[in-house]
C-alpha cells in the first residue's frame, strides 16, 4: 500500500464522484426491475454493452454526436426490454428463483455472443476532439466526458425519481413494488406496471453505455465489467432502494478510486467487495432499506 498526497486523494475523490454518477445510473435500472418484479437481471450488462455499441455505430456511420445518440439508444432499449419481458420474462414471474437467474444470465450469454458473432471481440473506441479536452479545477484535472456522463447521469436519474413519484403510472409501479394484491385490489394494471419498470429499467442501462462509450472501450463483454459492480451497489443501496441506488453508487465510485489510489493494479476491486461482503454480513438489507419509492 502507498501513501498519495492530498493532492492525489482529492483528484481521487473527483474522478470516483464523476464514476459514481454513471453507477448510479446503471443501479437505478437494476434496482427498479427487482424492486417491482422481484427479478435479478444478470442481462443488464449486456443491455448496456448494446447502448455502447449503438452510439459507437450512430458516430462511426452517420457522424451522430454521442450523446444525441440517447435519443436512440434511450427508446431503442426501453423497447428491447418491453419485448424481453412480455416473451421471456413473464413466463418465469411465479418460477423458483434459480430459473429467473438462469434465464436472465441465458439472455446476456446469448445477446454478448451474438454481439461477438456480428461485431467481432475487437476492442473500439470513439475518437472525438472535443471530447479530449480537460480543464483544471483548482489541483484537480477533470475530463470533459466523464464529467457530462455525470450531469446526464443526475438528469436521467432525476427524472427516473419524478416519474415514480409525480406520475399515476409511476405511483402505480411503487404500489405494486409494496404489495402486488393490495396493487391489483385498486384497479392497477400489474402486466403494464411490469413492462413499463423493465423497459425503465433496460433503458437506464442503455443511457450508461451511451454515457461511458466515449471514454472507455466497446467490446461485447463490456457491459460484465459495470454489472458486477452495479450489483455490489444494489445490495449497498438496498434491493429495491431507488435511492439506495443511487448514493450508492456514489459510494462505491469513491471506494473504487480511492482504492485505486492507496492500492496497486486491479487489488483496488478488493475494497468494494469488502463493502459487499461487510453489508451482507452486518445490514443484509442495505444501507437504506428496501422500498423502490424512497
Amino acid at each position: 500500500m502507498t501513501i498519495p498526497g492530498a493532492g492525489v486523494v482529492l483528484q481521487s475523490i473527483v474522478n470516483g464522484l464523476l464514476m459514481g454518477g454513471v453507477y448510479s445510473l446503471i443501479s437505478v435500472g437494476l434496482t427498479l426491475i427487482f424492486g417491482v418484479m422481484k427479478i435479478i437481471n444478470f442481462a443488464h450488462g449486456s443491455i448496456m454493452m448494446l447502448g455502447m455499441y449503438i452510439t459507437y455505430w450512430l458516430y462511426v456511420l452517420l457522424g451522430v454526436d454521442p450523446y444525441l445518440s440517447l435519443f436512440m439508444s434511450i427508446p431503442s432499449l426501453f423497447l428491447v426490454g418491453l419485448i424481453l419481458q412480455k416473451f421471456l420474462i413473464s413466463p418465469v414471474m411465479g418460477a423458483p428463483e434459480h430459473n429467473q437467474l438462469l434465464l436472465t444470465l441465458g439472455i446476456s450469454l446469448f445477446i454478448e455472443n451474438l454481439a461477438l458473432l456480428v461485431w467481432t471481440p475487437n476492442f473500439r473506441s470513439l475518437e472525438i476532439p472535443y471530447l479530449k479536452k480537460a480543464f483544471l479545477l483548482g489541483p484537480v484535472m477533470v475530463t470533459v466526458p466523464k464529467v457530462i456522463a455525470f450531469v446526464f447521469a443526475l438528469v436521467l436519474s432525476g427524472i427516473v425519481y419524478f416519474f415514480l413519484k409525480k406520475t399515476d403510472l409511476g405511483r402505480g409501479i411503487r404500489a405494486a413494488s409494496e404489495e402486488r394484491e393490495g396493487a391489483m385490489a385498486v384497479g392497477i394494471n400489474l402486466k403494464k406496471v411490469f413492462y413499463v419498470a423493465f423497459g425503465i429499467g433496460t433503458a437506464c442501462a442503455g443511457a450508461a453505455g451511451t454515457l461511458v462509450a466515449p471514454f472507455f472501450y466497446v467490446n461485447p463483454q463490456a457491459g460484465a465489467t459495470f454489472v458486477i459492480t452495479a450489483f455490489v451497489v444494489v445490495v449497498l443501496g438496498g434491493m429495491g432502494n431507488f435511492m439506495g441506488a443511487f448514493l450508492g453508487g456514489l459510494i462505491v465510485g469513491l471506494a473504487e478510486s480511492l482504492g485505486a489510489a492507496f492500492m496497486p493494479g486491479q487489488i483496488k476491486q478488493f475494497i468494494i467487495y469488502v463493502i459487499f461482503v461487510l453489508v451482507l454480513l452486518f445490514k443484509p438489507e442495505g444501507l437504506f432499506g428496501r422500498n423502490v419509492g424512497r
